[in-house]
């Protein structure tokens, strides 16, 4: 166990010296120096740097673990769209390095109250919609039925299985399908469009022009029309109450029924039930995905916002007779435990 903590950490520094030498060398600056900007729940991460009076990100994305290509090519047609994402001034794919415009750190999760809430959400949502109207999803993959069954059976394996120690028996195995076929059937039967699959406060960032800076877009896929807007006004980082989520969700829609996204005979309940569903999906993924991060990757921070992951997924599985089965099993099994402490 030593020696493997010993190889971990020399690759950790080899890692971190090409990164500082690219980047000197990409500068022309042989006193540039890395702070660390942020990272992800993947291998991929970030680092400001300072030249010429203004500051650079390079973003650190290991070609063997997260290929800096999708980023690239996802970011080139937002950017065709007319979308605020980092523009970039360097590359070297063969390494994994990247050298773009530095955003800030204005996330939407630090800024958002209750007086900023509409005119942020409103730019958001002015962006969601050029990605719905305007951005080609042409050649993505699609987020298909195996796809989706993929992202819920994360759930019962790392939420009820790793961490509560419970494996569903034959009954629950059935009640657990039949709510997944319910969620699934629900993102088929929307229109396709594009997906940025990540679309929340923690990759939005509030910017002076071109509001919002958009961040981690490289996951993007052909998919359910409502997947991003549950993204944003679900968020598993803040909460908003139901009835003004609600107003927001019916403004969309008449956006996306005007655009022709949506047919006018997709009214506000049956809008409201893509949304609510396909938020369902996510957070049930997620739910177990949490646990994921922690138990395989070693990640810890992401526990703090499982309780508001988990009250979504419970409320609205009981606003749906279909899915009541599904909200009875996460409540008996989840009752009493704090959902923020990992199991011993």
């Amino acid at each position: 166990m030593q020696c493997l903590t010993i190889i971990r950490m020399n690759a950790s520094d080899d890692r971190a010296a090409a990164r500082l030498a690219w980047t000197r060398a990409t500068l022309g600056d042989p006193d540039a120096t890395l702070e660390p900007a942020s990272a992800d729940a993947s291998f991929r991460s970030y680092w400001r740097t300072r030249h010429g009076g203004r500051s650079w990100i390079v973003m650190d994305s290991p070609p063997a673990q997260e290929d800096p290509r999708p980023w690239l090519a996802i970011g080139a047609r937002l950017a065709a769209a007319g979308l605020h994402v980092p523009a970039v001034r360097a590359q070297d794919l063969a390494q994994g390095f990247l050298l773009i415009e530095d955003l800030g750190s204005r996330l939407y999760l630090s800024v958002l109250d209750e007086a900023n809430a509409d005119a942020l959400y409103g730019d958001a949502m002015d962006a969601l919609l050029v990605m719905q109207t305007r951005v080609d999803c042409a050649g993505l993959p699609p987020f298909d039925r195996e796809l989706l069954v993929r992202g819920l059976e994360v759930m019962p394996e790392w939420f009820l299985g790793r961490h509560l120690g419970h494996a569903p028996d034959c009954g629950e195995r059935d009640v657990l399908e039949a709510a997944f076929d319910v969620i699934v059937r629900n993102a088929l039967e929307q229109p396709r469009r594009f997906v940025h699959r990540d679309y929340h406060s923690r990759n939005l960032l509030v910017v002076e022009e071109n509001n919002p800076g958009i961040i981690d877009f490289q996951g993007a896929l052909a998919g359910p029309v409502t997947y991003d807007l549950a993204s944003l006004l679900r968020d598993a980082y803040v909460v908003w109450p139901r009835a003004r989520v609600e107003g927001w969700v019916e403004s969309h829609r008449l956006r996306l029924r005007d655009a022709g996204v949506v047919g006018a005979e997709v009214g506000r309940e049956r809008f409201l039930r893509w949304f609510d569903l396909t938020g369902l999906h996510r957070h049930v993924r997620v739910l177990g995905q949490f646990y994921r991060l922690w138990y395989r990757d070693g990640k810890p921070g992401y526990l703090k916002d499982v309780p508001a992951v988990y009250r979504y997924a419970v409320e609205v599985a009981r606003g749906y007779p279909e899915l009541a089965g599904l909200a009875e099993l996460l409540e008996r099994h989840a009752q009493g435990r704090d959902l923020t402490r990992v199991a011993a």
